[in-house]
């Protein structure tokens, strides 16, 4: 009986353990994320219309990104597409994943729904012609984001289709201060323009969320790029992914400004620095975006001046204060070869960046140091 007992009572715990452990599989959450992580058109479809074999795969998508668009060298043509998604766990997506989709006629909607049934997401995904680079830049074009937040730009290209080529700090500075105003985020549009808007950069304070990070100001930048908002809190320097496809080269760069620095500058760590004076920041370089062995590569915070696959570079050497419109003239330096066949197919990056603080990228600088940008344009080698 004690051994039959025993055999009971083992195989009742046993049992019990089963339940136990099954009821906790069961009562896990659903997953309630509903984003595209990753978008690419299957290799050996429409080659001749893709530049690049990464001109046929988004990837690192940000999390507030909802447009999506591949870029071609024509859409005349275009057979139907079939694009494929990486989801977060368990979400679905509709039209089907992979199905083949008419894209000539217009961006095409997909809908992606969590895990839980909970949460919907929408997604505009579109193929156009890769753009010509444009000669000037006005900032005359801006929108706030999808949940009205902050302020985005855009450029029209020659179809009158929306470019979002410029970004910012801006969806950073919203982790730090959700309820600020959006006239109240370091980069912000200007009606007092030469003729018209400009953009205007504000080093701003990030309050409690920077004294906790270490990061207790937000300099108003402004760029050629993306901005990845998934850094915000591991690496910042990351944040930035620095310039967009080009295929021209760049040799002179040309526009306006105003700068008045803070009162008071501050290191990393909110300590005032006795007679350190804060300064604005202009530059822009010409990159390789594909390595030696073929890989991609965009560059960042932390190596957009330094990279040794950087082929052109200038950098604003003195920028005084002033309440006046002043022009500034930036002329591109380096003496390494330019391939005009991988020029012509996108195998360059060009990152144009301003800064309202110089070390902006480091905390270093201060608050209200204000840079006003207007009429910019680039000259290119014939």
């Amino acid at each position: 009986m004690e051994k039959n007992e025993y055999l009971f009572k083992t195989v009742f715990i046993a049992c019990i353990g089963i339940i136990w452990c099954s009821s906790c599989m069961k009562d896990e959450p659903l997953n309630t994320e509903c984003d595209i992580l990753e978008a690419w058109v299957a290799d050996g479809v429409a080659d001749d219309f893709f530049f690049t074999p990464d001109d046929r795969r988004l990837t690192d998508i940000p999390s507030d990104v909802t447009q999506l668009t591949f870029t071609v060298k024509r859409t005349t043509g275009l057979p139907a597409l079939p694009v494929m998604f990486r989801l977060t766990d368990g979400a679905t997506i509709t039209p089907d994943n992979g199905s083949a989709q008419d894209f000539s006629r217009g961006p095409v909607a997909y809908t992606v729904t969590s895990e839980d049934g909970q949460w919907k997401r929408i997604y505009e995904v579109s193929v156009r012609e890769a753009p010509l680079p444009n000669d000037s830049y006005d900032f005359e074009h801006f929108d706030v984001d999808a949940q009205g937040h902050y302020y985005e730009w855009y450029e029209l290209n020659a179809n009158g289709e929306r470019d979002a080529i410029w970004a910012s700090g801006n969806a950073g500075y919203l982790i730090a201060k959700p309820n600020a105003a959006k006239d109240d985020y370091p980069t912000v549009p200007d009606a007092n323009g030469i003729d018209g808007y400009c953009v205007r950069l504000t080093t701003r304070a990030t309050g409690n969320w920077g004294k906790t990070f270490k990061k207790p100001i937000a300099a108003g930048n402004f760029f050629l790029g993306a901005f990845d908002t998934k850094y915000a809190l591991s690496n910042t320097l990351w944040t930035t992914r620095m310039g967009i496809p080009f295929t021209k080269e760049p040799i002179r760069l040309t526009g306006f400004y105003q700068y008045q620095p803070g009162p008071v500058f501050t290191n990393k760590d909110n300590q005032t620095v006795e007679g350190r004076v804060d300064e604005p920041n202009i530059y822009a370089v010409l990159y390789l975006n594909h390595d030696s062995e073929g890989n991609a590569v965009v560059l960042h915070g932390d190596d957009v001046l330094t990279s040794p696959l950087i082929v052109r570079k200038t950098t604003a050497p003195s920028l005084p204060p002033t309440n006046e419109w002043m022009p500034f003239e930036l002329t591109f330096e380096g003496d390494s070869p330019i391939d005009a066949e991988l020029l012509a197919n996108r195998g360059y990056n060009l990152a144009l960046v301003f800064s309202s603080s110089k070390n902006g990228d480091t905390f270093e600088g201060a608050e209200g140091s204000t840079l006003l940008i207007d009429e910019v344009k680039m000259y290119y080698a014939e």
